[in-house]
């Protein structure tokens, strides 16, 4: 009984803990010479994303996906994978 109760701990203990690391990367390129802020939704946590400006990189999101980024032209879902070009303040999937 006390081995089963052990596997039980264990099995729900990793399963926390694996929910903790998820997140959401996505690559971009921002054409627009300003950064750009906007909230995310990811599993239901409120969140947000920064996007420099003039360049090229990575950006993770916490959470786990899909995450929904809503921008002024509006809203954007990312699985993470996607490679991103943000112009003239829109979000293009590529």
């Amino acid at each position: 009984m006390k081995t089963k109760l052990a596997a039980v701990t264990l099995v729900a203990s990793l399963l926390a803990s694996s929910a903790a690391w998820a997140a959401v990367t996505v690559r971009y390129y921002n054409r627009d010479s300003r950064d750009h802020s906007w909230s995310v939704v990811c599993s239901g946590v409120k969140t947000s994303v920064t996007f420099g400006k003039s360049q090229t990189a990575s950006v993770t999101i916490q959470g786990s996906g899909p995450c929904s980024v809503k921008t002024d032209a509006g809203t954007v879902v990312l699985k993470g994978g996607e490679d991103l070009e943000i112009k003239d303040g829109r979000i293009l999937v590529k």
